[in-house]
């Protein structure tokens, strides 16, 4: 009772008209100081792919320590369009072309080595490597302008090798965040004109959340340069729309609703506030303590994520909480038209009555329908998502260079060329460090690996106590054969006495991330579930109740991850999921889905507590399906906006999490968690029992007041400022 009079206290503060407008001004002056503090942050630009502890992490910081650490060689692969063998004449041409590249070079330029078959040439040219991929890109782009200028007729160059890879996804994005947040807004703008049949009322939650935005990316930018961490900031401004835009949608359903039960816009918005609020705390507490769990990853950018993601929610929920409502209440009831929702008669507890009665009459249809038949509802909705599931049939984990890429890069099709006429390994060389005294060794042991083409020296350290080894595999890089390749490789050279050698390079970096994720997948995965069940024992005050819908929201999460696969394999060609779209989906799909489980079984308990399990059910139903499903379509649409950036990992992500959140709205929310509450009756609030579920099923009044009586009580007294306001 005291926590609920602070809570009224505070939100008939937060929404009378001194209040409102105070309210607005210090939030405002809060986002304006900021702004300004930590409009100059920049994250960190890296994308390390393996753990910090990696062999291959160790590897690549070792060979920071070698000479001209900062060259690295680029391959030009020249083909004709006609897959002819080059002639004599076009190979003397692509000699006049050395020149050119080393313009641009850090070393001399080699080549053209001619394949075996003739009918490709490469050449390799040293260059020193940017800072980030963005500053290497500049680099390559004018290198590519030149080359083009001077190719000889007839042939086709494409510049390709591991910093070319880098500087291509580095392009690729050039722009890429910009018309992502273009098309996110959009689509969030489309979504609330639609709800609200207003051309007004959208604006105002899109502001709020589009500054939340804002301010986010900022926060974010600024805790990921104090504590050096990697993420994507796509990620972050999807989370922040599509958890943003719920909040809003829930807070101002229920102001709609007490809009018809009173003429008192203010005192309809303190009350939808105070109902609503603890509704949406909750489910982003969950999803923040579910994305912190993430800092315990091994795999950088999933690490980074957590933090960042948890930063970008609170904004979200802070802004929608604290800015929302004052704005909404300045700009009083008309903000709804031309649909504005007013009592029905001069009586607001008769309209309140009138209003309950009518609203969400589909949606209590559905949900009577579902109470009805239980058993059927339940085996039907468990059956669609047992077909979803085995998507995950024939998926694999894992792509490569090529597959990573939604558009073909140059530097992709440069591999594949280069792939058909040389040694698939060529492009991306295993790079050992081995002490030197023993590297003579250690190249012993190299060779006699299967699928190892050539192994040599490639420089040792200014005190000659290390020496580099690159070694030329005959396999793809990521294929199995070149990842096993790689575990032999490792066991052959730590088996030299005294090598100490370490095997690096790009594929031991994949091999290295894929156990990072499996590791992740396996530690997060658990903790992530035990959170939420948390959250739910807490909130609902039971145990049988959140077993179950944890168990239902695995079981679509899982269903969600293997449809997203299938339609993957079967509309885009991909074979295989990227090696974070499991753990990140999985991780969305539970956080997100337990928000809406939230909303739904938080306003069926308090229905329980005047209309029985099943009446409450029906009413949560009817009140919350129609905001429950435009928020689920909004954040589906809004993840599916990640598949305007270059790469098939955020592509991937999009799709999984949208097709989960449509199927957890309308499937789950809508048919399975009714039929499970209607099957297990009253019990499943065990050990708790909401207040008044013990009135007799079939009797008449309810042993404790309805939901229109108290809220006929709540009015009865008027709190000064909305009396000071009315006079």
């Amino acid at each position: 009772m005291a926590d609920s009079g602070v809570r009224q206290h505070f939100s008939d503060r937060l929404t009378s008209r001194r209040g409102a407008w105070i309210s607005l001004g210090l939030v405002v002056l809060i986002m304006v100081i900021l702004f300004g503090a930590f409009g100059s942050a920049k994250a960190p630009a890296g994308n390390a792919q393996a753990p910090d502890d990696a062999e291959s992490t160790q590897v690549a910081e070792i060979l920071k320590t070698f000479p001209n650490a900062d060259r690295q060689s680029v391959l030009v692969v020249a083909s004709r369009a006609d897959d002819a063998k080059l002639s004599s004449a076009q190979v003397e041409e692509l000699k006049g072309l050395l020149p050119v590249l080393d313009e641009h070079a850090d070393a001399d330029s080699t080549g053209p080595l001619v394949s075996e078959d003739g009918r490709a040439a490469v050449i390799v040219t040293p260059i020193e490597v940017g800072e980030t991929n963005a500053d290497t890109a500049e680099l390559l782009k004018a290198l590519r302008a030149d080359m083009t200028d001077h190719t000889p007729a007839g042939l086709t160059l494409q510049v390709t090798g591991g910093p070319a890879f880098g500087a291509d996804v580095a392009a690729s994005f050039e722009g890429a965040d910009f018309t992502l947040l273009i098309v996110t807004i959009l689509i969030v703008a489309l979504l609330l004109i639609i709800t609200y049949r207003s051309p007004v009322l959208w604006l105002i939650p899109l502001v709020v959340v589009a500054l939340a935005d804002g301010l986010a990316g900022r926060l974010t930018a600024a805790a990921g340069s104090v504590w050096d961490l990697q993420f994507d900031g796509g990620i972050i401004s999807v989370l922040v729309f599509g958890a943003g835009t719920n909040y809003a949608l829930l807070l101002i359903s229920r102001y709609r609703e007490e809009l018809l039960r009173t003429d008192d816009h203010r005192r309809a918005m303190s009350t939808a506030w105070r109902k609503a609020a603890p509704a949406i705390i909750a489910s982003n507490a969950t999803v923040v303590l579910a994305l912190l769990i993430l800092v315990l990853a091994v795999i950088p950018g999933t690490h980074g994520l957590g933090i960042s993601s948890a930063i970008g929610l609170l904004v979200a929920v802070a802004s929608v909480l604290f800015l929302l409502p004052p704005l909404l209440v300045v700009c009083g009831r008309k903000v709804f038209w031309p649909f504005v929702p007013r009592p029905a008669s001069a009586s607001a507890t008769a309209a309140g009555k009138t209003a309950a009665r009518e609203h969400g009459r589909g949606w209590r249809r559905i949900a009577s329908h579902v109470i009805k038949r239980p058993a059927l509802s339940l085996l039907a909705g468990l059956a669609l998502l047992a077909v979803m599931a085995t998507g995950l049939f024939g998926t694999s984990i894992g792509l490569n260079q090529i597959e990573k890429f939604r558009v073909q890069s140059e530097s992709a099709i440069g591999l594949e060329v280069l792939s058909d006429h040389f040694p698939p390994g060529e492009a991306q060389p295993i790079l050992i460090v081995s002490d030197t005294a023993q590297a003579d060794a250690v190249l012993a042991a190299v060779d006699d690996v299967e699928g190892v083409v050539r192994a040599h020296t490639a420089g040792t350290t200014d005190d000659e106590k290390l020496t580099k080894i690159m070694v030329t595999s005959d396999y793809a890089p990521s294929t199995q054969q070149s990842l096993n390749q790689i575990t032999e490789l490792r066991e052959a050279v730590h088996a030299v006495p005294d090598a100490d050698a370490l095997v690096g390079g790009a594929v031991a970096t994949d091999l290295d991330a894929r156990a990072g994720n499996e590791q992740d997948l396996l530690l997060i995965a658990p903790l992530v579930l035990a959170v939420s069940l948390l959250v739910l024992v807490i909130l609902l005050r039971s145990v049988i109740a959140p077993v179950l819908l944890l168990v239902v929201n695995l079981a679509s999460a899982v269903a969600a991850i293997g449809a997203g696969a299938w339609l993957s394999r079967v509309l885009f060609d991909q074979h295989a999921l990227d090696l974070q779209v499991p753990l990140l989906a999985f991780l969305f799909l539970v956080a997100l889905g337990i928000d809406y489980t939230i909303f739904l079984v938080h306003r069926a308990r308090s229905e329980a507590a005047v209309r029985g399990t099943k009446g409450g059910m029906v009413e949560a139903v009817a009140h919350t399906g129609g905001v429950i499903t435009s928020a689920g379509i909004v954040l589906a649409a809004v993840f599916a906006a990640l598949g305007v950036l270059p790469l098939v990992t955020l592509g991937q992500l999009g799709l999984i999490v949208g097709v989960g959140v449509v199927v957890d709205t309308l499937v789950v929310r809508t048919v399975i968690v009714p039929a499970i509450f209607a099957l297990i009756g009253d019990r499943i609030w065990w050990p708790g029992t909401p207040k008044g579920t013990g009135t007799p099923k079939g009797t008449g009044a309810p042993k404790h007041p309805s939901a229109e009586q108290t809220q006929e009580a709540e009015w009865t007294h008027e709190p000064r400022e909305y009396a000071a306001d009315a006079r």
